[in-house]
């Protein structure tokens, strides 16, 4: 059942995404979570990240499923808090251009940009459209930190994420149904989208305030709702098979190769992030995507084979047939204070016994709240503190 046909979805606390101005208190130090729309980054803004995360925090960046990243870990700074110390530094490398609207600019796209199989449209023209105009409408910082836009370039790999908002070459989807209006330009289409939302999530005169709901799915008859303020109808469209983590070379259109890393259980080093940047140098640009990998774009077919052997040097994960492919994970002890279990450490240690990856992806949680749980087919490992409960399920939303 969709979350738009459970009738009114009620929460008892606001939205509190993290963001790097507002930090989030973990078992390990202070969490600051960095927006990087359409998991863009170049070589030289993943060094300060790494440096960042290295001189503030524990050394590690978190992948996050949104393509977005994580510092965790942070501690005082020797003139100021370190999450001050960090957003600054953020904020000198372009990777924070509005503090009012920091935690909305959530933003994926397809991380080969229209080059790939499938392929047909730019998309990354689009999300610096879209980023650009989000942060210059006042009102779209109310947007709660979950609400999600996805740009989709034919290939179908991030329309299948159940974003909010998804741009499609055949037109946009509002949650899981497609939107009849497709004329105009889809940038300001997305965003009137957006503010539909917030017109609908406005609670009736006298009411409660509204700050339950988070997503458009989760108002009753969202899309309908949405569609209509826009002069539309919805119609639904079949549920898209998610797509699932890679590692490889990929043929562009162009002629060039793509290179897909899995970063193991999300979480990149400060050494990684360096190495990463070092061979990012001449394209000049990082793709992070929403299955914890990262993508180099446009490389020269002669050269992309050294790429992946440095990249493997390095601790990441360039051989499809590895079995750390499809392994995912919550963050776990001692990081977090509800887990049950130090999930990192055993699932390194389940990846250690075996030879080729799993025919279907596992994912390892350190207490029933599962998060990171990827959607799909998933075989779960759930911490219980005697041991784990093995499970499968298909996650849908």
């Amino acid at each position: 059942m969709h979350l738009s046909e459970a009738g009114p979805f009620r929460r008892m606390r606001p939205d509190s995404c993290p963001g790097a101005l507002q930090t989030h208190e973990a078992a390990d130090g202070a969490l600051a979570r960095i927006r990087l729309p359409g998991g863009a980054v170049t070589a030289g803004q993943l060094r300060e990240l790494a440096a960042c995360a290295a001189e503030l925090g524990s050394g590690v960046i978190e992948l996050t499923s949104r393509a977005n990243v994580q510092v965790r870990g942070l501690r005082p700074a020797p003139a100021s808090d370190a999450g001050a110390a960090l957003a600054a530094r953020m904020a000198g490398a372009g990777l924070l251009p509005s503090a009012s609207h920091e935690r909305v600019r959530n933003i994926v796209a397809s991380p080969l940009n229209g080059r790939g199989p499938g392929g047909v449209v730019e998309t990354q023209p689009l999300v610096a459209a879209l980023d650009r105009a989000l942060c210059e409408r006042a009102r779209l910082a109310g947007l709660p930190g979950r609400f999600l836009f996805a740009l989709d370039d034919g290939t179908g790999d991030v329309a299948g994420l159940g974003a909010d908002v998804t741009y499609t070459p055949d037109g946009l989807l509002l949650a899981d149904a497609r939107l009849s209006r497709t004329s105009g330009d889809p940038v300001a289409l997305m965003l009137a989208a957006a503010e539909a939302f917030l017109d609908e999530r406005r609670p009736p005169e006298g009411h409660a305030q509204a700050g339950s709901v988070w997503r458009i799915g989760e108002l009753p008859d969202g899309p309908a709702r949405v569609a209509a303020r826009l002069g539309g109808t919805v119609t639904p469209v079949p549920r898209r098979s998610p797509r699932g983590q890679r590692a490889g070379l990929v043929e562009q259109r162009d002629g060039r190769v793509a290179l897909e890393a899995v970063v193991p259980l999300g979480r990149l080093t400060a050494v990684q992030a360096q190495a990463l940047a070092a061979q990012a140098q001449a394209a000049g640009m990082v793709r992070l995507t929403p299955w914890r990998t990262v993508v180099l774009p446009g490389l020269d077919p002669d050269r992309a084979g050294r790429v992946a052997h440095r990249l493997a040097e390095a601790g990441l994960v360039t051989d499809p047939d590895s079995p750390w492919v499809g392994v995912t994970a919550c963050t776990g002890r001692p990081g977090c204070a509800k887990s049950l279990a130090d999930v990192q450490a055993d699932a390194s240690r389940w990846v250690a016994g075996r030879v080729t990856a799993a025919g279907t992806p596992v994912h390892w949680s350190g207490c029933e709240r599962r998060c990171g749980l990827p959607k799909g087919p998933v075989v779960q490992l759930v911490a219980t503190g005697h041991g784990y409960h093995h499970g499968y399920q298909e996650r849908t939303q």
